[in-house]
């Protein structure tokens, strides 16, 4: 391809930074190509050896082209006729045979022996040749005729060791390691440890390395059987841990979850409601409770507020989108979003509010009767206010029971100290004064450099990769905190490079670039084998998983915590939508039944039923 530049470089030196800087195979990083396939090494390796010679014309290329070959390499792949086809070319004074001072004997063609003789000025040449004019002339530094003759060998062998090569030429370790330095200085060669038994410093060509990194992808890809959409849910199921006998049990698996599910952004309502009791066994609000106070989860809506959309509203945020995820990684979301983040964000709040956010910027974190008396507010102006700030994504909670306490109805909270009891038997044990204090949740990162903000998107990439085993274009549809595709799409490009992933086409339908865990090879083997036995499967409509028109054919179903789906064995085949039931297949009158028990079963803890009520 031609290369056209504004400057005076040379071409050679653009051409050779432009192969070597390409996005799968970045010098800093070719180290990390160590993950490359033995058979595809040992392809390339026959490939370039210089084999299938089928005369001493092609011999002499050969000699010309590797610079050198060793006595014991004439008779390298079974080609019996080198040595006949060596004679011929001695005997025509096109090459000579050189023993070095330690014995060792090389095959050399004319045009190349006066680089070997700088390099060996003793070496005894059998036959001695007579070389025309214009190769007598030729001078050569021992250095530079060294590094030639490296280059040329490296071309033929793929990755070689240095101690390989100085076995070669008969020279010490350290003479080559200096060759091979400056060649790697121009792009080159690199270095790392290719083979993947090898424990020793390896050096290729990039040529050679560039086409085997490509035959390894291709075989990788190739050992994957795309799977139906169908197939995928299922798989889906069993990851996400909705499957039957696959959800956790107990406050560590709830910390799994969340770090699985983090910065998904849902309904407030959905979260306890639905996704979580789906994914954990006998689920128990204390133990998202506990990692809460504990500092590992944390809970708040990260997105900024939709253009126009008032959060004043004094109704219940039931539908407010809200995320979970670990404190540990609060700082990368907040990167991501600082692009959405608005100057103009106060301004759209209350007088109540603003008087809060300053009390808690000036004071740090806050219970909610220190908040009380620093805003010099009401008791039920400060729940108001912070119910506001909470849609607007200004302020969290140390405990779960803050988001609960502004979810449950007025006629159910508990009383404020100063005001009267109501209704004590109907009452929820979910108060404001039981929260914790609220702290400020919305103070956006600033994305400081590109560095920084790659760093962000690569954690996302991961992120994507750990909730839904393969990521492509389409799942970013449900993803509110997404950054844009081509940003990650290149950074899962380079964890393939790395190896740390895999491409390949594994799910049909879904068009674009796909990638995997590696570990997640096998389980979509397992499930596309696995026979199907007609299992249904009922998800909340504001569930990740609600990937209805998405993954799976058929219209979108709006993401709002009491839509339901109802799946079999992966399908979607009934939808509950604003109340109304609307088949998506033809069922039979036996599993109408079912699946109508499906779609009406509301998995709520006995605990948080005063709260999420009987219909979220």
């Amino acid at each position: 391809k031609p290369y056209a530049f504004l400057d005076d470089t040379p071409l050679e030196e653009r051409r050779t930074n432009a192969i070597k800087n390409r996005r799968w195979l970045d010098p800093a990083e070719a180290a990390q190509l160590a993950t490359l396939d033995g058979h595809a090494i040992r392809r390339v390796q026959q490939e370039a050896w210089p084999s299938g010679l089928r005369d001493a014309d092609e011999m002499h290329d050969a000699l010309v082209l590797m610079g050198v070959l060793a006595a014991e390499e004439n008779h390298a792949d079974g080609e019996s006729e080198w040595q006949s086809w060596l004679a011929d070319l001695a005997s025509q004074q096109r090459a000579t045979c050189a023993t070095l001072p330690n014995g060792k004997t090389l095959w050399v063609a004319a045009e190349r022996l006066t680089q070997l003789l700088a390099m060996h000025p003793t070496a005894e040449l059998n036959p001695r040749l007579d070389l025309p004019e214009r190769l007598r002339r030729e001078t050569w530094g021992e250095d530079e005729a060294r590094r030639e003759l490296v280059r040329s060998r490296l071309e033929g062998l793929g990755p070689v060791t240095a101690e390989q090569l100085a076995a070669t030429f008969a020279v010490a370790p350290g003479v080559i390691q200096t060759a091979l330095a400056a060649l790697e200085g121009e792009g080159f060669v690199f270095r790392g440890q290719f083979n993947p038994d090898s424990t020793h410093e390896e050096w290729c060509e990039r040529r050679l390395l560039a086409r085997i990194h490509k035959y390894t992808v291709q075989r990788l890809r190739a050992e994957i059987e795309p799977m139906s959409p169908a197939d995928f849910m299922r798989f889906l199921f069993v990851w996400q841990r909705l499957a039957t006998g696959e959800r956790g049990v107990g406050p560590e698996a709830t910390v799994q979850v969340v770090e699985q599910l983090q910065g998904f952004e849902t309904a407030a309502v959905a979260w306890e409601a639905d996704i979580l009791p789906a994914r954990i066994a006998n689920y128990d609000p204390a133990w998202l409770d506990g990692a809460c106070l504990s500092g590992r989860v944390v809970w708040g809506r990260l997105s900024a507020s939709a253009a126009g959309e008032s959060t004043r509203a004094a109704a219940p945020i039931r539908s407010t989108p809200i995320a979970l995820c670990l404190r540990s990684d609060v700082t990368d979301w907040q990167r991501l979003t600082a692009a959405t983040a608005s100057d103009n964000d106060h301004a759209k709040l209350s007088g109540d509010a603003v008087a809060i956010l300053a009390a808690l910027q000036a004071r740090g974190a806050l219970f909610f009767d220190d908040i009380v008396q620093a805003a010099g507010l009401l008791a039920t102006q400060v729940e108001a206010a912070l119910a506001e700030l909470v849609a607007a994504g200004h302020v969290t909670a140390d405990c779960y029971m803050g988001l609960r306490a502004l979810l449950t109805p007025q006629d159910l909270r508990p009383a404020n100290r100063s005001g009267r009891q109501r209704r004590v038997h109907r009452q929820a044990p979910q108060g404001m004064a039981e929260a914790g204090r609220w702290s400020m949740f919305g103070a956006r990162a600033a994305v400081d450099d590109d560095k920084t903000h790659s760093r962000a998107v690569e954690a996302f990439a991961w992120l994507l990769l750990r909730r839904y085993g393969v990521v492509f274009r389409r799942l970013l549809t449900r993803e509110r905190l997404a950054p844009p595709w081509r940003d990650i799409v290149r950074v899962l490009r380079r964890l393939e490079a790395r190896g740390e992933i895999r491409g390949g086409y594994f799910v049909t339908g879904v068009s674009g670039e796909q990638f995997a865990l590696p570990e997640t090879l096998a389980k979509l083997r397992a499930i596309r084998r696995e026979a199907k036995q007609g299992h249904l499967l009922s998800i909340s409509a504001a569930d990740p998983l609600n990937l209805l028109g998405i993954v799976s054919a058929g219209d979108r179903v709006t993401a709002l915590a009491g839509n339901r789906i109802v799946f079999r064995d992966g399908e979607a085949i009934a939808v509950m939508e604003a109340g109304q039931l609307r088949w998506l297949c033809d069922v039979d009158s036996s599993e109408t039944w079912a699946v109508k028990s499906a779609l009406e079963r509301r998995p709520i803890p006995p605990k948080l039923r005063a709260y999420l009520g009987n219909n979220p």
